[in-house]
């Protein structure tokens, strides 16, 4: 399969999940505030496919992230109806079994950023940035982490200047004074994994599978 073919499956499946969680969101309003970034971020991955030519495995997980995020716009995040999704296929609560009290979408989702993108950035900063080594690794994790950060200032911003039950929707907090701090730490552990994860598979390989994908990457452009 091309990678043309592989970006067109992963983009029209995209489509077909926003188009079928676009259709009676939970909040409207709230679901245009969350996909505004959704839909730069998309608008990014459109323009740099060329220029910034991720490899099968980053597209995936971008994929999925994106998937992740619709759903939650779609309900807002604190509305996920998760744990009566799994007690519908199980008969148990899911809250109930780890003894949580709030709705715990939002944090599967920070953790999943950090998870999900610090490949991703991997290649972005090796691709366009030329990083090796320890920078490689470094960078990618402070990636992930700052913009969760910036992410955490955005919503605080939004919150501000919509007010009401709509900043309440988008910041998300459910009542917990250290959501964004929680939120943040989720990120960092996210990528944390990721980067303990992508090492293990590296040494068992016995090579760097991302220097791999860029060899491939500067033999297609030569």
């Amino acid at each position: 399969m091309s990678r043309r073919t592989y970006l067109a499956i992963l983009a029209g499946a995209f489509a077909l999940l926003w188009i079928a969680l676009a259709i009676q969101p939970y909040d409207r309003a709230d679901w245009l505030l969350e996909n505004a970034l959704l839909a730069a971020g998309v608008l990014f991955l459109v323009v740099t496919r060329n220029s910034i030519p991720l490899s099968r495995a980053s597209c995936a997980m971008v994929f999925v992230f994106l998937c992740l995020h619709a759903i939650g716009a779609h309900y807002t995040y604190s509305l996920v109806p998760y744990d009566e999704a799994f007690r519908s296929l199980t008969g148990h609560s899911l809250n109930g079994f780890f003894g949580a009290e709030r709705n715990h979408y939002d944090r599967v989702i920070h953790f999943a950023y950090g998870l999900l993108l610090f490949y991703p950035f991997r290649e972005l900063l090796m691709l366009r940035a030329g990083v090796r080594g320890f920078w490689s690794w470094f960078l990618p994790l402070d990636l992930a982490m700052s913009t969760s950060l910036l992410y955490e200032l955005i919503e605080w911003g939004a919150a501000m200047v919509y007010g009401g039950d709509l900043g309440a929707a988008f910041l998300g907090t459910q009542g917990d004074e250290w959501d964004a701090h929680k939120d943040m730490a989720l990120a960092g552990l996210g990528a944390l994994c990721a980067l303990a994860g992508i090492q293990a598979i590296n040494r068992l390989k016995g090579r760097d599978l991302a220097l791999d994908w860029l060899a491939r990457v500067r033999g297609a452009r030569a």
